[in-house]
């Protein structure tokens, strides 16, 4: 069974980070976004992975690369195609048999090994991994029948009676069959588009849900969700047993202290951290730094002397100066971004 990561998308709530790092290259403690997708994948016994792209491609190409052997790419140069058009671009590479797509901008922490073996006993021509809508969001809801059979996404499709609504991951598995219903060429959705004519002409398409409790998942979209993902990661808030050796805090092993520390990681001996925190490979911090909870430096960062930090994730090469004080800010090189919820 091959899998595709969705890799093109814009990233634009994530800006002006994201004109540095496509999304699923965004860092997070150990890895980028991406490693943790292709662990989820080859937990699940899945090596051959393809991804699209079209933001910044070189920088997302050479991201995969580095975490995957071998590596599909199919690149869309000139109008980002859509979720549908984005895997219709990688047909040749999956169209031989049942195959796995995931969203390349979410963290989603689950075994999908029980998911895939249900898929196939059914005979359904996709399956779409669900989950309670989460509480205060307004996520578009996938709607199911007592059958557990989509009827409804975002509004479109054959409906029903006594439907349910549910949360959609960005997990699918689907079979070859939604190739013929794809158009030939042009942007469209995999779930507004591509599945509603297959409903409309009578094939199943199948809900799986999952129990929150069960797993976890999150879309980083936002620097405030970025921000809460982060510290539910340094609280051991979730659950990390589906990324095996290639999760989040990999190679950094737990210091006597209320951290994570690289081997590599330079910190003075005088620095002073509350934690939970998290020191990166090669990163650098200098003396009289003072960290408090949830604070991340990552690979190749500098904290400057005297620096003051609570609730901040310093993402790879990003440099706080000497002196600064920081409280619920995502740095990046050049940039910081606010990451407190707005208070109404």
């Amino acid at each position: 069974m091959n899998a595709m990561i969705l890799c093109a998308g814009l990233g634009t709530r994530l800006r002006p980070l994201t004109n540095r790092w496509p999304k699923p290259a965004m860092p997070l403690l150990a890895g980028p976004l991406f490693r943790y997708s292709v662990a989820t994948l080859k937990g699940a016994g899945i090596t051959q992975i393809g991804i699209n792209t079209h933001h910044l491609p070189e920088v997302m190409e050479a991201t995969a690369r580095r975490e995957l052997e071998s590596l599909v790419v199919s690149h869309e140069a000139d109008e980002i195609q859509g979720t549908g058009g984005g895997i219709r671009g990688l047909k040749d590479f999956l169209r031989d048999d049942d195959f796995v797509v995931l969203n390349g901008d979410v963290l989603f922490s689950v075994d999908l090994r029980p998911v895939i073996e249900a898929h196939k006993a059914s005979g359904a021509a996709a399956t779409m991994v669900l989950l309670p809508m989460p509480e205060g969001e307004t996520y578009n809801a996938v709607e199911l029948d007592t059958s557990q059979s989509v009827r409804r996404i975002a509004g479109k499709g054959p409906g029903g009676d006594r439907l349910t609504n549910w949360h959609f991951t960005g997990v699918h598995v689907m079979t070859p069959a939604v190739f013929d219903f794809m158009a030939a060429t042009g942007a469209e959705d995999i779930n507004r588009d591509v599945y509603v004519r297959m409903m409309e002409k009578g094939l199943t398409i199948r809900g799986q849900v999952l129990q929150a409790g069960d797993v976890y998942w999150s879309d980083l979209g936002t620097p405030q969700r970025y921000a809460a993902t982060h510290q539910q990661l340094l609280f051991n808030q979730v659950p990390l047993a589906s990324f095996g050796d290639r999760g989040p805090f990999a190679g950094h092993p737990r210091g006597e202290g209320n951290f994570w520390k690289h081997p590599t990681a330079q910190v003075h001996a005088d620095v002073k951290a509350a934690g939970p925190a998290f020191f990166g490979e090669n990163c650098v911090v200098e003396e009289g730094v003072r960290i408090g909870a949830a604070v991340s430096v990552g690979r190749g960062a500098k904290i400057g002397k005297g620096a003051r930090l609570n609730r901040v994730a310093v993402l790879d090469g990003a440099e706080v100066p000497a002196g600064a004080q920081l409280m619920d800010q995502l740095v990046g090189p050049g940039v910081s971004v606010g990451t407190e919820p707005a208070r109404t």
